[in-house]
């Protein structure tokens, strides 16, 4: 005999299909999400790790800022004692300096010039006199230049004494150069 299946198999087949798309799209949307979470997981770690390192490295240039500004500040003293240590090594030069300076202004003035006033900006000397003649200005004059510490004479200055008085004196004024090392001549 023939066995005809009366039973709605095409409807069973449908339903055990949809079943299983139904089945398939569940573990899909499911898989979807664990990617998307891994994913996100993932991302998150990312932008943590980043973000401790941007506080890493701004916590370190803090830290090279502040090292930064101790050392312009120890630039800045360094600075102001240099300034302070060549004062001091200036003033100990220049001490024997004005010691020479009078010795050599009594050892080159000559007989019959006196010397009024004297007067000195950084190393430049001016100096007022009379004297008896012209000659003793000259003589005055040669023995600036010839003094180990004193050069460059320049004569500014020279006229005659009040015209009322029979003495025949002149005024002269003159400039020099004190040196803070005395010349050497060269012996020939």
């Amino acid at each position: 005999m023939a066995h005809i299946n009366l039973l709605p198999w095409r409807e069973e087949r449908r339903k055990e299909q949809l079943r299983q798309f139904l089945t398939m799209l569940g573990l899909s949307v499911v898989l979807m999400l664990l990617v998307i979470l891994a994913v996100h997981l993932q991302y998150s770690r990312m932008i943590s790790a980043q973000e401790s390192r941007n506080n890493f490295l701004k916590n370190e240039i803090t830290a090279v800022e502040k090292q930064i500004r101790e050392i312009n500040n120890i630039a800045k003293e360094k600075k102001r004692l240099l300034a302070r240590m060549e004062v001091i090594q200036q003033l100990q030069r220049d001490r024997p300096g004005i010691v020479h300076l009078f010795d050599e202004m009594v050892k080159v003035i000559p007989e019959g010039a006196h010397i009024t006033s004297l007067q000195q900006k950084d190393k430049q000397l001016t100096i007022k006199g009379i004297a008896q003649s012209n000659a003793r200005v000259s003589a005055y004059m040669r023995n600036i230049d010839s003094s180990p510490w004193l050069t460059k004479p320049q004569l500014n200055i020279i006229q005659k004494k009040g015209q009322s008085k029979k003495s025949g004196g002149r005024d002269f004024i003159l400039r020099a150069t004190q040196l803070d090392q005395p010349k050497t001549e060269i012996k020939k």
